[in-house]
């Protein structure tokens, strides 16, 4: 039986969260730059992508540029840079046969303007299609995302707009990024690493994390399916006790 046939598709989770880690060891291992783990990461992107879409997964959210990579070195985040305005540049025709809408969140005005515009006019060129909601976290940090909601919700109430009883849960996350989408049900991170890296700390609390030793350039839709997989064996039970959800 294969991977796919295991796939409970009455069950998929609605939306993936995706810390693609690797890139650099994956190189290192093969006696090559940072800058090549990243070229080959752009592969398994995707891959995973076209996995997503053909499952029937809506939302992916990749976490592919922290507000902490700016601390790399200069050539290494200059070369990043470049290599997203290419990639956005070549796989924008991919996105649209698949019907893939690609969307972002984090500081983007913090990207250089050629990766903005390009960025942008991506996101405008697919913003009609349906099959899959690819959103691309560049420039992102929760602890960042979460602040600058307290700060809107503050000066809200500061100017008589709401009142303090009316600051609720729903109304915080009306406030984060990711407004317009389910919160991730299934967070995935290559490498080995077991750290959600300032990752969507709000919208992550009830997710089941799924950590593989797979190194990101090396990562492929069977993997995504075996997440999956994963995921479907596993009780969610949000409090309640098995009895409750069963």
């Amino acid at each position: 039986m294969s991977l796919r046939d295991q796939i409970d598709m009455a069950r998929l989770p609605q939306h993936i969260a995706v810390i693609m880690d690797g890139n650099g060891r994956w190189a290192k291992e093969k006696g090559k730059m940072r800058v090549f783990g990243h070229q080959n990461g752009v592969v398994a992107v995707r891959d995973t992508v076209e996995g997503a879409v053909e499952l029937g997964i809506p939302y992916l959210t990749l976490y592919a540029f922290s507000t902490e990579n700016w601390n790399r070195p200069k050539l290494e985040v200059y070369a990043l840079m470049e290599l997203l305005v290419s990639t956005i540049n070549k796989e924008t025709k991919t996105l649209m046969k698949n019907g893939v809408r690609l969307n972002a969140i984090g500081d983007l005005k913090s990207l250089p303007p050629k990766c903005y515009n390009e960025l942008q006019e991506a996101i405008r060129k697919t913003s009609e299609n349906t099959r899959c909601t690819l959103t691309l976290a560049l420039s992102y940090s929760s602890r960042w995302e979460i602040a600058n909601a307290a700060k809107s919700i503050a000066e809200e109430v500061k100017d008589g707009k709401i009142k303090l009883d009316d600051v609720t849960e729903e109304l915080f996350a009306s406030k984060l990024c990711t407004a317009e989408m389910p919160d991730p049900e299934l967070m995935i991170r290559t490498s080995g690493e077991h750290r959600i890296s300032n990752y969507l700390l709000w919208q992550l609390a009830y997710s089941e994390l799924y950590f593989t030793q797979k190194l990101w350039p090396d990562f492929r839709r069977e993997d995504l399916q075996e997440a999956i997989i994963d995921f479907q064996k596993r009780e969610r039970r949000f409090g309640m006790t098995s009895e409750q959800v069963n």
